[in-house]
């Protein structure tokens, strides 16, 4: 006989969608083990996304693109408990993050919000735990914080000191190494357009000699030496990203 599953939490995960069968089905699943309530804000999907997330449990809701940090609106406005997890469609909640999460409600939380690490996972390859770590505000309490009003950025702002939880969230970026060019590509273009204005000498300055700064800065000290061949083709690519945003700030500032 086996033990019955924990009981979720008083969590609302959300999680914004378009055209996302590939992973939703996963996504959702693995929240639910954990949160009370999953809410997917989808856009529109022409496939089965919405479909597949109702199965495992989701409560869809649609709403037309209002842009990044205005959709993870709706998503908290939607939600029926105050502490929110902020997911993205390709992000698997793992079992040591789950575990984490219950000792935080287990002894009640102490701050409002709390920092989770992403680990990467490639299509067809191990979790890179320990390469290029990213930590973001993921949980935290509605009443205390609120996702930007704005078409871009989409993470919390004036968060200081939120401790990082134990454990990660597995982010299968991509399935090969051109979708992660072109999602990089289109990024930069959108971070390019809203990023703090600089003076043409400054992006100048950061076209001639930034990429190699940002391929040591993820190669070094992000740790991408620790995923051996991969590890250097993934610092370039990700240095290439950061150093397209300049470059397409320079484009703008001198074209004529």
């Amino acid at each position: 006989m086996t033990d019955p599953a924990p009981a979720p939490l008083p969590i609302t995960a959300y999680i914004r969608t378009l055209n996302e069968a590939r992973m939703i089905a996963d996504v959702v699943r693995a929240a639910g083990r954990v949160a009370d309530e999953v809410v997917v804000v989808d856009s529109g999907s022409t496939d089965d996304t919405q479909v597949l997330a109702e199965a495992e449990g989701a409560r869809v809701i649609h709403q037309d693109w209002l842009g990044n940090g205005y959709q993870k609106r709706v998503g908290e406005d939607a939600a029926r408990h105050d502490w929110l997890l902020d997911l993205d469609s390709d992000e698997i909640v793992s079992a040591p993050l789950e575990a984490a999460l219950r000792d935080v409600f287990a002894q009640g939380p102490t701050r409002t919000a709390y920092g989770v690490r992403l680990a990467f996972k490639p299509g067809g390859r191990p979790v890179l735990e320990k390469s290029f770590p990213t930590v973001r505000v993921k949980l935290y309490d509605r009443r205390a914080h609120r996702q930007p009003e704005h078409k871009v950025w989409d993470q919390l702002e004036g968060v200081t000191g939120a401790p990082v939880l134990p454990g990660y969230l597995i982010h299968h970026i991509y399935d090969d190494l051109a979708e992660l060019v072109h999602k990089m590509n289109r990024g930069s273009s959108n971070r390019a357009e809203n990023a703090k204005q600089r003076s043409v000498g400054q992006l100048r300055a950061r076209v001639l000699i930034g990429f190699p700064i940002y391929f040591l800065r993820n190669y070094l000290y992000r740790g991408g030496w620790r995923a051996g061949t991969y590890g250097v083709a993934l610092s370039a690519i990700l240095s290439w990203s950061r150093w397209l945003r300049d470059v397409k700030q320079f484009d703008a500032r001198t074209r004529s």
